[in-house]
């Protein structure tokens, strides 16, 4: 079974920082790599950003659009001629690809979820490099990404890639952003990303919407997943050979031994929480230490509008978020049965319910430290 391989490319590394124009050296350097991955049996996931930024340059606009509606034309006009691009360059190395976009409404569905995933392991089996970018002609605010960090990282999780790298206009993760600061000190390897919670993000680039921050974030996610997440280099996208061939190149951010499974994956990150519940020291540490289900005695405040089987963040007395998880209850049945024992709830609501608010197995911690 090859190694399957997620490339993220930032509009920071497509264009040019002055003007926005495509650099098409860049493109074609990628191109051909992701070729010579191909040919050594890799399957290749590309997400690729750029579309607002080639709308923007095809309108001959001086700056990205700031209004949800103007970013989304914008978009639908980039993203046809981004694709052509690939395609000229693909085509040339007799290299099939597809244009698969998502939403975050495509991954909170369960259903929708295992459908993208078995989308991308069909184009796999017939040897095509699907090329992923967020659907922003249609996404909606509540529904978005909010970077294309994210989504690789999603997309990682999705497809379990044993590799995903975010090309980038810098070398590495630093201490803090080398451009401003000439003391920052690089940081090649991180084995537990709580050791950069102290990380400062650099300034965001004119075309791009990422920074570091969320390139952490979305290492994460992807590790917590399973896959070993490296920040390198847009320019030199020949790098990934490189590091596949063992050199020690960018930032390496380790894959967690033990991932979690693919439903709990998807709990944790595709789903977006409806509400919040907040559980006292007792139910916190029950849950975080002991791996117990999440009863309702535990509970001391709600908040959000949110029905059975929705997605929320527990937090603990502080406020923290610790977990995140599929609830038996909606918010207003919780507002009634919140801090009671299990053998009261069927009194005080007049029916037999569930004994959990969630039960284990649709529970995920998020939180690294214990209580």
């Amino acid at each position: 079974m090859p190694s399957t391989l997620v490339i993220k490319i930032g509009t920071s590394s497509l264009t040019n920082p002055d003007t926005g124009q495509l650099a098409l050296a860049t493109i074609a350097t990628l191109v051909e790599v992701v070729c010579q991955l191909r040919r050594q049996g890799y399957a290749v996931v590309l997400v690729s950003s750029g579309a607002v930024g080639v709308g923007c340059t095809r309108l001959r606009l001086r700056e990205r659009p700031q209004t949800v509606a103007r970013k989304q034309a914008v978009a639908a006009v980039g993203q046809g001629r981004l694709m052509r691009i690939y395609d000229d360059f693909f085509s040339s190395l007799q290299q099939p690809i597809a244009q698969v976009l998502l939403t975050r409404g495509d991954l909170c569905d369960r259903n929708r979820y295992i459908n993208a995933s078995n989308t991308f392991q069909a184009l796999f089996d017939l040897g095509v490099v699907p090329i992923v970018n967020e659907n922003d002609t249609i996404a909606v605010d509540e529904l978005k990404f909010g970077d294309n960090d994210t989504l690789s990282a999603l997309v990682a999780g999705l497809v379990e890639a044993d590799w995903l790298f975010l090309l980038t206009d810098v070398d590495r993760l630093y201490s803090a952003d080398p451009r401003t600061q000439p003391d920052a000190k690089p940081i090649t390897h991180v084995e537990n990303i709580e050791e950069l919670a102290q990380v400062k993000a650099g300034n965001q680039s004119r075309w791009g919407t990422g920074g570091m921050a969320t390139k952490i974030i979305a290492a994460e996610i992807a590790t917590g997943a399973g896959s070993r997440t490296v920040i390198t280099q847009g320019k030199t996208s020949g790098n990934i050979l490189r590091i596949l061939a063992g050199e020690t190149i960018g930032t390496q951010f380790s894959p967690q031994q033990q991932p979690i499974n693919a439903r709990k994956r998807w709990i944790a990150h595709a789903l977006i929480p409806s509400g919040t519940l907040r559980l006292d020291a007792g139910a916190t540490q029950a849950i975080i230490q002991s791996g117990k289900s999440l009863l309702a005695a535990g509970i001391t405040a709600i908040t959000g509008d949110f029905n059975s089987q929705a997605s929320v963040q527990i937090c603990d007395a502080a406020g923290q978020e610790v977990a995140r998880g599929l609830v038996n209850y909606s918010s207003t049945e919780l507002q009634q049965i919140q801090g009671k024992r299990s053998e009261e709830i069927s009194d005080i609501l007049g029916y037999a319910g569930a004994e959990t608010v969630i039960h284990r197995d649709n529970l995920v911690i998020t939180t690294t430290t214990p209580p």
